[in-house]
């Protein structure tokens, strides 16, 4: 069995990308001015009506910011932000698949130098994460290739079964999002994890298994 997870809200406890944010604004590597709109993306995400372009949107306005900042925020933010916040029970899954030799990647909308350390975390490699374009060191205000959210994240996950000679009925996908539907109904193995409404109600009819994490890691944890 191919494990696939998405992250933000299935893993940690809340999104990926706001744990770096409130990282990088305290290390001043970005101006709270170049992200604020995204109040305005997450209350449109919460009433159902998400901007699907709204990560080409956002890197537009973060143009000329060091990668090596990027990693350095992120290696930061992993340990502060995200590590605590990790699911137990998400903990949990993860390894036991990999104890079992099964492949696990993480399939997120979120960008690679955010996901990184998590991947280094759990001893994987080769996930599907947005990536940001660089000239000469610096962020140039574009993606390579595209996000990775809604129905282009399922566009990606099956670029890459097909790259890797995987038939999406022996994926068990893991989200807790509507957005993630289009790709939860492709896979053989759907799994609802800490789901919003939307996706609560289309597992419910589905017949989809339902998880609910609670308790995480902490800050204690090794």
């Amino acid at each position: 069995m191919i494990h696939i997870f998405d992250v933000d809200l299935t893993i940690v406890r809340k999104t990926s990308a706001q744990y770096f944010i409130s990282m990088a604004l305290k290390e001043k590597i970005i101006r709270f001015s170049q992200v604020s709109h995204l109040l305005v993306d997450l209350l449109k995400y919460k009433l159902a009506f998400p901007d699907m372009n709204f990560i080409e949107n956002t890197v537009k306005k973060l143009a000329g910011i060091k990668e090596d900042d990027l990693i350095r925020v992120s290696e930061i933010c992993f340990h502060k932000r995200l590590k605590p916040n990790i699911y137990k029970g998400a903990n949990e899954l993860i390894k036991d698949a990999l104890l079992k030799s099964e492949k696990v990647i993480f399939a997120t909308s979120s960008f690679d130098f955010i996901i990184k350390p998590l991947e280094e975390y759990f001893g994987i490699q080769g996930s599907i994460a947005t990536k940001m374009e660089y000239k000469n060191g610096r962020t140039t205000g574009y993606l390579t290739g595209y996000s990775f959210f809604g129905s282009k994240k399922k566009t990606a996950a099956l670029e890459w079964m097909a790259a890797n000679n995987i038939n999406p009925q022996n994926v068990s996908f893991y989200s807790d999002s509507y957005t993630d539907i289009p790709l939860l109904e492709c896979c053989g193995n759907p799994i609802a994890v800490n789901p919003d409404n939307i996706l609560a109600k289309k597992a419910k009819q589905n017949g989809w298994k339902i998880l609910r994490f609670k308790e995480v890691l902490g800050k204690l944890n090794g």
